[in-house]
């Protein structure tokens, strides 16, 4: 006698996601997101660090309540995703709180939000899977295309002047380096911490 057995739909997408978060698992090697144990010694603590995010993004949920609704311009806030809007080298494909808070603050009045990071675009569908996952809703992810070799800050800069052509106002931009801020092209900057380069 044969069994036919029907997945759910839910089931079935459970398990696509699973796949999709088993290529940003491999994705490690690229982005360096696990601390090795040698690493991790000279970290400062999980609980110091995420003190330190939320001090900061205390200070970006302040400016963004003064800031927003923005009347008639087309608002947007841009996030960093390793050691970001993602706890990449403490807590491997969690979402930061702090972030992840502020993010849904920016949305409910009527920003958008957008990813921009270093990461390859080889894994960006593996990197929205996690997005979505962990509870971040945004309007578009800008990676790193194939074969581009621009440093990063060269790469992000030119990000935020795409989004700027696209009629967007970039209100804030949040990252952990020098990288994910310099070179304009946003209202105010807020660095989170990376203790000297240990966060990349």
């Amino acid at each position: 006698m044969s069994v036919s057995v029907h997945l759910r739909p839910s089931i079935m997408c459970g398990m696509r996601t699973l796949r999709a978060l088993v290529v940003t698992l491999a994705a490690t090697v690229v982005t360096g997101a696990a601390a090795t144990p040698a690493q991790a010694a000279a970290l400062p603590s999980y609980e110091t660090w995420i003190t330190d995010v939320t001090t900061v993004t205390d200070q970006a949920s302040d400016y963004l309540d003064d800031r927003l609704p923005a009347g008639g311009a087309r608002a947007a806030i841009v996030l960093d995703i390793d050691n970001t809007a993602l706890q990449s080298k403490y807590r491997p494909y969690a979402a930061t709180p702090s972030v992840l808070a502020l993010a849904r603050q920016a949305r409910a009045d009527g920003a958008a939000v957008f990813f921009v990071t270093a990461r390859p675009e080889i894994i960006e569908a593996a990197t929205e899977a996690n997005l979505s996952i962990v509870g971040y809703q945004w309007t578009d992810l800008y990676t790193r295309p194939t074969f581009n070799f621009e440093d990063n800050q060269t790469l992000k800069t030119k990000a935020r002047i795409a989004i700027e052509r696209r009629g967007y106002t970039i209100v804030a931009n949040i990252g952990n380096s020098a990288t994910d801020l310099g070179g304009g092209h946003a209202e105010r900057t807020f660095k989170l911490p990376d203790y000297g380069g240990q966060l990349d």
